[in-house]
């Protein structure tokens, strides 16, 4: 049975949680990286995170594609532009992109907002 994209996710933060506990030099050094990155700046946070959805769909990362869906949604996205970032990626990525993006999909329909 294939989890829903919420569980799927929340798993995934918990193991990676553990990963940081048992890792902490690794854990503080990848949390002070995106605070810098996806700050506004020549950019939004928003059109970044709307970016880094594109790479996690191209790259085919669950966990990043909710992760990043989630932050661009809390920054202000639209359901259409989220879409269109997963165009940017089916573009980018053919077969794959479409495929993996149907995991945003399943994500935005959980929400209500599909």
């Amino acid at each position: 049975m294939i989890a829903s994209p919420t569980e799927y996710r929340k798993a995934s933060m918990q193991a990676f949680m553990l990963y940081k506990e048992k890792m902490p030099e690794v854990g503080r050094n990848y949390d002070a990286l995106p605070g810098e990155v996806y700050k506004d700046g020549a950019l939004s946070g928003k059109v970044k995170r709307l970016m880094a959805l594109c790479g996690a769909l191209v790259h085919g990362c669950p966990a990043c594609q909710m992760a990043q869906t989630e932050r661009a949604l809390e920054l202000g996205a639209t359901v259409d532009e989220v879409l269109e970032a997963c165009a940017v990626a089916i573009s980018l990525g053919g077969t794959m992109g479409a495929g993996e993006t149907t995991n945003v999909v399943r994500f935005l329909q959980e929400k209500g907002l599909l």
